[in-house]
């Protein structure tokens, strides 16, 4: 299901209301509000036998009952469910085949290959995992996915593993064509039936613009993800990595003063992320998305997990749902090959790119990377993880999301020394210091399109098959599409 793409026009929020976001919300300006701190504790847990302590519901059976039912499937949020999946793929080891989020039945499946050890089977299941058996091992697909890598690299193509069937996802896009498509084909039929499928997508991939709250940087629009605090304790923010191809320094209007300085990039290669500090420090960061005229509070970052359903605000398309469809996406884009992403079906649209990915929760779960297609026909649309972001920069996200994470983004990780989990750097500093960091600068509202935008971005166009990055100029009229309400140029 998804909501309406336009923006100004009603949209579905996450607890079932709707807004319509004001055109003049739409900027950095609202964000500079009294400084707010959280503290929310809470600790990794390493070892299985842990998992009563890290989810609240692993004591009830899926029909509510305790005790004695240990081997029944467990009723869990997504969150958990995620928080259990990471321990089991431990515990599991080579017999390990993924696992997803069953929202219908709020149970983690695992799959798991048969083998001469039943025990470990009887510990998933005594975990409170529903157990799946299945033929290919998460180290298998992994070695197919190597293969793609080194023998399919081709732009116009993408593939993640698909824990729901237990193969790899390859897509091509409407650009792979003959002896390309040809190459493809003759290496995923190499894999074998059972190990990987593939299917053409209309349209193709490309970087998006925008996607939270706007900022510009020379002729180029993106958008802001989530603030965070730098490791040395300042306040800066999360945005697509693609989208600094656009300049160093970024403002909140289109060629106003600089208010942030990019510290560190990745694009295209292992990630698609970037860490850009505020030039004044006692700036104010709350962490939390701006959807108009409310808020989702960020509380802290997490691991996606097939199946689980998540939001996406951008200010081309508005609020936006979906779900998680693959992980370990790896996209050859037109710039280059970018590994690690996360794959849905959440549309996204050109101006969306850099916003953030979160649930309902107040999770956050990924930076507005690239796809194809658009809100109306649909497509498939990459996330950068933020927890990979966040390990990557040392920063720290929301009140609970320590640096690097991973479920639970760490939270709290360094709440054995007393600081307020969340704080970041400088554990224990207001949300000013970007303690409510992961805000998404109100990610929400505004946009954002990524550096390189597509050069008619402002007429709302998709800036299409223009290549993030295509240059400074690219994207030109970025900002008009926010200034218009005419949709936003295409930066990645």
């Amino acid at each position: 299901m998804r909501t309406n793409s336009h923006p100004g026009a009603p949209q579905k929020l996450p607890d079932g209301g709707t807004y319509s976001v004001p055109q003049e919300e739409r900027s950095l300006s609202h964000k500079r509000i009294p400084k707010r701190k959280a503290a929310i504790a809470a600790g990794s847990v390493v070892a299985l036998g842990a998992a009563a302590i890290l989810l609240p519901n692993a004591n009830a059976s899926q029909d509510g009952s305790s005790g004695d039912a240990a081997a029944a499937p467990k009723t869990l949020k997504a969150g958990d469910a995620s928080d259990l999946a990471s321990q089991l793929s431990g515990l599991l080891g080579e017999a390990f085949g993924g696992s997803y989020y069953d929202s219908d039945s709020q149970q983690l499946v695992v799959n798991v290959v048969p083998g001469d050890n039943n025990n470990v089977i009887v510990q998933a299941k005594a975990a409170g995992a529903k157990v799946r058996e299945v033929d290919n091992s998460w180290s298998e697909l992994q070695d197919g996915a190597s293969t793609l890598k080194s023998e399919a690299t081709i732009a116009g193509t993408s593939w993640s593993i698909d824990p729901r069937t237990n193969k790899i996802l390859v897509t091509a896009d409407s650009t792979v064509t003959g002896a390309k498509w040809d190459r493809l084909e003759s290496t995923v039929q190499s894999l074998g039936s059972d190990m990987a499928t593939i299917k053409k997508s209309a349209g193709t991939f490309k970087p998006f613009v925008s996607g939270g709250d706007a900022i510009f940087a020379g002729g180029s629009r993106c958008s802001l993800g989530f603030n965070v605090t730098a490791g040395d304790g300042s306040p800066a923010f999360l945005t697509a990595g693609h989208c600094t191809l656009g300049g160093n320094e970024w403002s909140d209007t289109q060629g106003g003063q600089p208010i942030a300085t990019v510290d560190q990039s990745t694009f295209p290669g292992a990630g698609d992320f970037a860490l850009v500090k505020y030039d004044d420090p006692a700036t104010e960061a709350p962490s939390e998305v701006n959807l108009g005229d409310q808020t989702v509070q960020i509380t802290e970052a997490a691991e996606a997990t097939v199946g689980q359903e998540v939001f996406r605000m951008g200010s081309t398309t508005g609020l936006s749902d979906g779900q998680v469809l693959g992980l370990d996406a790896t996209v050859n884009y037109p710039e280059g090959t970018v590994t690690g992403l996360i794959q849905t079906n959440v549309c996204a649209e050109p101006g969306d790119s850099g916003g953030s990915l979160f649930t309902q929760d107040g999770l956050a779960i990924g930076l507005t990377s690239g796809g194809s297609g658009d809100c109306t026909v649909g497509g498939e649309t990459f996330f950068q993880p933020v927890t990979t972001a966040l390990e990557a920069t040392g920063a720290t996200l929301g009140a609970g999301g320590a640096a690097g994470g991973g479920a639970g983004a760490g939270a709290g990780e360094e709440a054995g020394a007393g600081e307020e989990a969340g704080a970041g750097a400088g554990a224990g500093e207001e949300a000013g210091a970007g303690e409510e960091a992961g805000a998404g600068e109100e990610a929400g509202a505004g946009a954002g399109e990524e550096a390189g935008a597509g050069a008619g971005a402002g007429a709302g166009e998709q800036a299409g098959g223009e290549e993030a990055g295509a240059g400074a100029g690219a994207g030109q009229d970025a900002g008009q599409g926010i200034e218009d309400n005419s949709g936003l140029t295409e930066s990645r």
